[in-house]
């Protein structure tokens, strides 16, 4: 793929790899910008934000794919997140769940606590391990066209697939979706299992 000098931004990113979702995709973020990109396209029950546990949105990402197989499940994860949780790859590869991607939003940097260069900006090459653990589909998005291209692969390919996607490290308004966690389970419960979700509860 023909890199470009200008780094994708990832607020538009984000919104434009949501923007045909069904009522069927659902989405998990890790902490920091995932999160915040995510709830900028829009927030509904459909997104489950993880305000915390760094490492795991893609292990959460597995277990509500294997749960729920008729459902696209996306994990939306920055790459200081996947470069802290790559033991969850391997598991991926190994279960391979046909209904899992999983978009590195990549600027290099660990924005959470200073924008300090990360390993993904040291040489480190998120989509070749991906590869390397087994992932159906891995690549990784320098320009507009190829995240265009690479959409419906996302939402609709066979996975598990991965695309890392590489963006600048410009600053985007902070867009708070709910922080409450009890709430965040019940609504995402029921977009999940519909309104018999409460009555079960």
């Amino acid at each position: 793929m023909t890199q470009q000098t200008t780094p994708l931004n990832r607020r538009l990113a984000v919104k434009r790899i949501l923007r045909d979702r069904q009522q069927d995709v659902l989405a998990v973020t890790s902490l920091g910008n995932p999160t915040f990109d995510v709830a900028a396209a829009g927030d509904t029950s459909q997104n489950f934000y993880l305000w915390g546990a760094m490492g795991g949105a893609v292990s959460f990402g597995l277990g509500i794919a294997l749960a729920q197989p008729e459902k696209r499940v996306i994990v939306f994860v920055g790459d200081g997140e996947m470069m802290m949780g790559l033991g969850s790859l391997a598991t991926v590869g190994v279960d391979r769940p046909a209904n899992l991607s999983v978009v590195v939003i990549d600027n290099e940097h660990y924005a959470e606590t200073g924008m300090q260069l990360a390993h993904a900006g040291r040489g480190v090459d998120i989509t070749a391990i991906a590869r390397a653990a087994g992932f159906e589909k891995a690549t990784t998005i320098y320009a507009e066209g190829e995240l265009e291209e690479y959409v419906d692969v996302i939402l609709k390919a066979k996975g598990p697939v991965l695309a890392t996607v590489k963006v600048g490290t410009d600053p985007e308004p902070t867009a708070l979706p709910p922080r409450d966690g009890p709430y965040l389970r019940s609504r995402f419960r029921e977009a999940l299992l519909g309104a018999k979700a409460h009555a079960s509860q």
